[in-house]
């Protein structure tokens, strides 16, 4: 990928934990939160942006959280609004705890449009300057980068532009160190884009930004031609996650720059970790992954049609506009098994497994997976999982424990308490058996309780494990209760996470097997004897 000359270079910047999290059906956890920012962070991803501290308490401990990771690309953005008219700046809550979240990147946004101002804000024009030139400039006197989003700013523009543009040169007279001109309601098209950011280009010297909603289907389109009109920074969301009908998508708008635009934002190694990025925050926000996503869906490089598979095999250009692996992706003849190998490959290596493409069993471990996903199993974000499923078909997975027997035990004595579960569980352990119970907050979490119970007389590395987050989803909800779910569980110990997933139509048993993989795989991973 070679970079256009004389072109300044873009940066990404994501909004995934604040803009995406504003999408209906998606409730990130804290923990949720922290794995975005690592897996974005090895992604190549320079800019984060965290949430808005002391909106919630949960976002207050995400802040205090993620100050803990050491992360090789990214730098961490808290995100907020300009003072409010009654207090001053130094004494706005708002500006404090933006100040208190310890981040090095400050993004803050303001009104600039002046319906906004009057019906919204209910303040005059001028103030509405005088919140935003003193926001943004005592920011800056504390030493942060200080981003300002300029929200509805084309909306604004549109209605009066000479305001628009005089609330975007009080942040720059401020010393803010970009400027993102928001469409926050999606609805500018991309010929208004081009002729406005060359307008803005012509009164504003400060770098600018694009910040753009979906609502018109257009997101991706209109940040590609605010990069040909001279931007510098790119925001948008994993998989275009967001409010109504979500940002622009940053995953294609990764692929578009690096492999159209010839602006590489990601290395040729990073972009191919795109597909496995958009998969895995799809399945942390327990959200089926679109299929038909550009570039990263599943069916972005399917086959099926006689005329395309018999072309697409003799020269993949036929009927594929990029190669599939540079996005991590791979290409599917949905009428045979031929392909994926590649992919076992590369985990394989990953996992010091030493397998080569000769190897017979290798077809044996694609079959088997082919067959586990058309059960509803999805490896993504169950790494663990996946590790165990390749060591079991090779041979080389040692058995730990073998389960004899479990009972769980949900018992509600009267309407309005709790109900109470317990669970009873007998193990083999060689040639040793253990027997015990266990009671929870849940027949799940007292299941998980009982076998650790169970086996931490003979694995006392197990205390150390933790069970930090558990998802179910209903898979074919068409059959109602009796429907097939899928069980991720991530479970971590002091200095690593792991995720393990199980299918049934019985969420107690999808969820065993999904227990069970999380002990094993600590175990097989840490080389443990028993006492």
């Amino acid at each position: 990928m070679k970079q256009h000359q004389d072109k300044p270079s873009i940066e990404l910047y994501d909004t995934t934990l604040r803009d995406g999290a504003q999408a209906e059906d998606i409730a990130f956890s804290v923990e949720d939160k922290l794995r975005i920012v690592q897996k974005l962070d090895e992604l190549g991803i320079p800019y984060i942006e965290g949430g808005w501290p002391g909106a919630n308490p949960k976002d207050g401990e995400f802040f205090r959280e993620v100050r803990k990771l050491t992360l090789k690309h990214a730098q961490i953005a808290a995100f907020g609004a300009t003072r409010k008219a009654k207090y001053r700046v130094r004494e706005d809550p708002s500006l404090q705890a933006l100040l208190e979240a310890h981040t090095p990147v400050i993004t803050i946004f303001g009104k600039s449009w002046d319906l906004h101002v009057t019906a919204a804000l209910g303040i005059s024009l001028k103030k509405n300057l005088d919140l935003i030139g003193d926001s943004v400039a005592y920011l800056k006197s504390k030493r942060r980068m200080v981003v300002y989003d300029a929200e509805h700013f084309f909306d604004g523009y549109k209605a009066n532009p000479e305001y628009a543009l005089d609330t975007l040169a009080r942040a720059e007279a401020a010393g803010a160190d970009r400027i993102a001109l928001c469409d926050t309601n999606g609805g500018a098209m991309p010929w208004e884009m081009r002729e406005i950011i060359a307008a803005v280009a012509a009164r504003v010297h400060t770098p600018l930004g694009i910040h753009a909603h979906n609502d018109g289907e257009v997101a991706v389109a209109n940040s590609l031609i605010a990069v040909e009109q001279g931007i510098v920074q790119v925001q948008g969301t994993v998989n275009g996650f967001g409010e109504r009908c979500g940002n622009a998508n940053l995953c294609s708008l990764i692929a578009n720059l690096c492999l159209k635009l010839g602006r590489p934002v990601l290395t040729d190694a990073q972009l191919r970790h795109l597909t496995e990025t958009a998969r895995f925050v799809s399945e942390i926000a327990n959200l089926p992954a679109h299929k038909r996503q550009p570039y990263v869906g599943e069916s972005a490089f399917a086959h099926k049609g006689g005329v395309h598979v018999h072309a697409v095999r003799k020269k993949a250009e036929t009927y594929e506009h990029v190669s599939p692996e540079l996005v991590g992706n791979r290409r599917r003849i949905l009428v045979s098994d031929a392909s994926g190998k590649g992919n076992l490959l590369e985990k394989a290596a990953e996992y010091g497994i030493d397998l080569d493409v000769s190897d017979p069993r290798l077809q044996g471990i694609l079959t088997t997976l082919k067959e586990l996903e058309g059960q509803g199993y999805q490896f993504e974000g169950a790494e663990g999982s996946f590790e165990l499923l390749m060591r079991k078909a090779l041979g080389t997975h040692r058995r730990f424990f073998d389960l004899i027997g479990f009972r769980v035990i949900v018992e509600k004595r009267r309407e309005g308490e709790e109900s109470l579960c317990e669970a009873t569980i007998m193990v083999r352990v060689g040639q040793e058996i253990e027997h015990t119970a266990s009671v929870g907050a849940g027949p799940v979490n007292a299941l998980d309780h009982a076998l650790r119970k169970a086996l931490e007389g003979f694995y006392p590395q197990l205390k150390d494990v933790r069970l930090l987050d558990y998802k179910v989803r209903v898979l074919a909800a068409q059959e109602g209760t009796a429907s097939r779910v899928r069980v991720l569980i991530e479970s971590g110990d002091h200095d690593s996470k792991w995720g393990t997933v199980g299918v049934s139509t019985n969420i107690i048993e999808a969820s065993w097997q999904a227990l069970v993989d999380s002990i094993e795989y600590r175990l097989s991973r840490r080389g443990i004897t028993r006492r």
